[in-house]
């Protein structure tokens, strides 16, 4: 069972991006069969920590950024990823539907996209709950990414 790459903007989304150029993406995902969908959001990147070695022989914890699972995943909801399982991965489209260059954007982005939608008043769609908690001085950065992108939709 083959899983189909990501879409964006009508392209296949198979590169990953620097982390300084984007960090996390807002998706959509549908059953191209029952028309079932799901929005969320998924980080493209990790922070982790790394134990180096130093030329004194003390050890220290480096932080690096590791590539996420982001090339085969479908979703956080365990009752999705359940209908997933069951139907096959190859009946499902996975649509990127904004680039973000931070976390706190991907977040707004988000619940934008779930309210807009109407995610937990639409039996369309699989999302059971919306969170969010996003700082609105972690938003200066990119208010106008996030400006663009809600008027562009």
């Amino acid at each position: 069972m083959e899983v189909k790459p990501w879409v964006f903007k009508g392209s296949h989304f198979t590169v990953l991006p620097n982390a300084e150029e984007y960090y996390a993406f807002v998706y959509e995902i549908r059953n191209v069969e029952t028309g079932k969908k799901y929005i969320g959001k998924k980080l493209l990147w990790f922070k982790s920590k790394k134990k180096v070695l130093l030329k004194n022989g003390k050890k220290k914890a480096k932080k690096i950024l590791v590539e996420s699972d982001w090339r085969d995943y479908f979703g956080s909801s365990q009752e999705f990823l359940k209908e997933v399982e069951s139907t096959g991965k190859d009946k499902y489209v996975r649509e990127i539907l904004h680039l973000c260059k931070t976390k706190a954007e991907a977040s707004y982005l988000e619940a934008h996209e779930q309210f807009k939608h109407n995610v937990l008043l639409d039996d369309n769609f699989a999302n059971g709950w919306i969170m969010v908690r996003v700082r609105k001085e972690h938003l200066k950065k990119v208010r106008e990414n996030i400006l663009a992108s809600v008027l562009s939709t």
